[in-house]
């Protein structure tokens, strides 16, 4: 048997702490902003930006479990978790989603007694405040848009929806200064709504494909398995089992079955190697003589 760290910790760590910090930069951006929304919402009479801070609050409360979801993700393995933490990154996102999940809803019941009774709003405000909030969003987006955790992911899905609500918001408030209609600002609020619950189960999807240990998306599991047959002195391989840690990192299983003459030693570094290329960090490998037999008696996959 044998095992592969082929992936640097000091990488995987410095990955994390960027992960960590990019969040938390997002976090106090939209904390400032959630006070900014509320005050500007209830001065314009604007139920999009009050619906936006309702929402800002979510983000706020999800981020910093994100936070610290993220940071104990980086934690190493120990006697409880024997591959580390890092599955804990996927916590957040799916906390993040059900927490957007529930604000968008409420969204949706306010906006649409909105549209039945719409009420005035004050354009003029409105689009100082989308202006600002395009400002501070976007330096947060850019911030956590260089991640690449499904984390990451959900908590730029999170700050990219606020600023094309605030592109919509600047839109409107536009609008009504030449034409007066202000039920747009609730229908504005559907809309916005409606992407979000789009976006949600798109990653939700992918956070509980890693729960449920389905193969990695980057990885052609019989791409993976022909580049092992390739390898010089290999019959055959069986009894592969691929799945990932957090989307990024993933783990391997597999029985090869090697020529009498092949040095096992010499074969397992090939598949090292071949591993690396496939962010496999895990390589349980299995070598069997050929016409010895799998003693597992196992299925071939």
């Amino acid at each position: 048997m044998g095992h592969n760290h082929t992936h640097s910790h000091s990488h995987s760590h410095s990955h994390g702490g960027n992960a960590e910090k990019n969040i938390l930069v997002a976090f106090f951006l939209n904390a400032f902003f959630v006070i900014v929304e509320v005050v500007g919402g209830l001065l314009t009479n604007s139920i999009a930006i009050l619906t936006d801070a309702l929402h800002d609050f979510g983000d706020c409360l999800s981020l910093a479990t994100s936070w610290y979801f993220q940071k104990k993700s980086g934690k190493k393995r120990d006697k409880f978790y024997s591959y580390g933490y890092k599955r804990f990154s996927l916590l957040g996102s799916i906390f993040l989603s059900g927490v957007l999940c529930v604000s968008s809803v409420v969204v949706v019941i306010e906006a649409v007694k909105r549209i039945a009774n719409p009420e005035p709003v004050d354009a003029g405000g409105m689009f100082w405040i989308a202006i600002f909030g395009i400002v501070i969003n976007g330096a947060a987006a850019l911030r956590v848009k260089r991640g690449s955790s499904i984390n990451e992911r959900a908590v730029y899905l999170h700050i990219m929806e606020d600023v094309l609500g605030w592109f919509a918001v600047l839109t409107v408030s536009i609008v009504m200064y030449f034409v007066y209609l202000p039920v747009l600002d609730p229908l504005l609020s559907v809309g916005i709504s409606v992407w979000v619950m789009i976006n949600i189960y798109k990653n939700l999807k992918a956070a509980f494909k890693v729960m449920l240990q389905a193969v990695p998306e980057d990885v052609d599991a019989q791409k993976l398995k022909d580049d092992i047959t390739g390898i010089a002195g290999v019959m055959s391989v069986h009894d592969l089992h691929l799945w990932s840690l957090d989307g990024e990192s993933h783990v391997m299983t597999v029985h090869v079955v090697i020529g009498d003459d092949s040095q096992p030693m010499t074969v397992k570094q090939s598949i090292y190697l071949i591993a690396n290329r496939y962010s496999i960090v895990h390589s349980t490998i299995e070598i069997e003589k050929e016409g010895c037999g799998c003693i597992m008696n196992c299925d071939d996959v």
